[in-house]
């Protein structure tokens, strides 16, 4: 084995990093690792691109549709709001 490459990912690896890696959750030595495998690896390149749109999609989606002001403002009362008693 040479040297550096104890430190390798292999692409199982960083497949299961993936997501740690797309929500900067990884250390820095996580974040070089996952780089370096990313830089070689065009299979796994392109498993991150295509994670990456996926994820843009659903925060698009999930960020686009917004109740009316009036509304959440009611919520926020009726949050507030003593529980009705019961009879």
């Amino acid at each position: 084995m040479k040297e550096g490459e104890a430190n390798k990912l292999d692409c199982d690896q960083c497949m299961e990093r993936l997501y740690a890696f797309l929500d900067e959750e990884l250390g820095e030595s996580g974040v070089t690792e996952m780089r370096a495998h990313l830089d070689e690896c065009a299979g796994c390149e392109d498993n991150l691109v295509f994670e990456q749109r996926f994820l843009d999609h659903i925060r698009d989606a999930c960020t686009s549709d917004r109740a009316p002001e009036e509304l959440r403002e009611r919520i926020v009362v009726r949050l507030h709001e003593p529980p009705a008693a019961t009879t």
